[in-house]
């Protein structure tokens, strides 16, 4: 029976898994270089959006939230807040979110096309104008997450600002922009799930993980190997 020699095993095994796996390894590397040095904030986009003023409501003369939640059976919050500087109440109602005066206490109608067009501009830090404005009933790949309808406002600028906001309600549902989707794209390449992009434990990433282990393995036992080892002298006889 032929000895086995594991060494040139251990070379074939750990060269074959390289070609399979280096590729990926780069992309790993790269991917996550760039995921490591973009900070997130900036991936999220905040510095895109302007922070809200705080300011005080003036509570005399705004109508109960009972009057809300009257007016709309099943409402599981209500929430005041302000639509161009007036305050409104927000109900979450059994039909989606809906805008009541918090004065008159009546129903507000949803914002049409230059109603969400105003409020992007107000949120928006940038000086660059509106593109195009769309009311979205499917959802794009980078709004995958989220059901639509939502109003879709796009901002000239070399990274494309995106917003998404309520067509109910007019706020700001998410934002995008060309770091945005660079880091979108970095993250379907290092957790390989090339459809959803949000599953980070799919077969094919375990697969491609356990191969870079034994890469890392068989690799680690060839430097071992390559080292020169002593050989034991032997006792001088008398």
């Amino acid at each position: 029976m032929a000895k086995i020699r594991w060494p040139l095993v251990v070379r074939r095994t750990h060269k074959w898994i390289a070609l399979f796996m280096g590729f990926q390894v780069v992309l790993w590397t790269l991917t996550g270089f760039y995921m490591v040095v973009v900070h997130i904030d900036t991936i999220h986009g905040d510095h895109l959006v302007r922070a809200p003023l705080a300011r005080p409501y003036e509570l005399g003369g705004l109508a109960p939230p009972s009057r809300i939640v009257a007016a709309a059976p099943g409402t599981s919050e209500v929430r005041l807040q302000r639509h161009f500087d007036k305050p409104v109440w927000r109900a979450e109602t059994p039909e989606g979110p809906a805008l009541y005066d918090a004065k008159t206490g009546s129903r507000l109608a949803p914002p049409g096309e230059q109603d969400i067009r105003a409020l992007a501009r107000r949120i928006y830090t940038g000086q660059g104008n509106i593109v195009a404005v769309k009311l979205l009933t499917e959802a794009p790949q980078e709004m995958q997450s989220r059901k639509p309808p939502y109003w879709q406002v796009e901002f000239e600028g070399w990274n494309r600002p995106t917003f998404y906001l309520s067509p109910a309600t007019g706020e700001l549902l998410s934002r995008r922009h060309a770091l945005w989707r660079v880091f979108d794209f970095a993250w379907m390449l290092h957790i390989m799930d090339y459809d959803e992009r949000t599953n980070v434990n799919n077969p094919l990433l375990r697969v491609a993980t356990w191969s870079a282990f034994a890469m890392a393995v068989s690799g680690a036992w060839l430097l071992i190997w390559s080292f020169p080892r002593r050989k034991k002298k032997k006792k001088a006889t008398a």
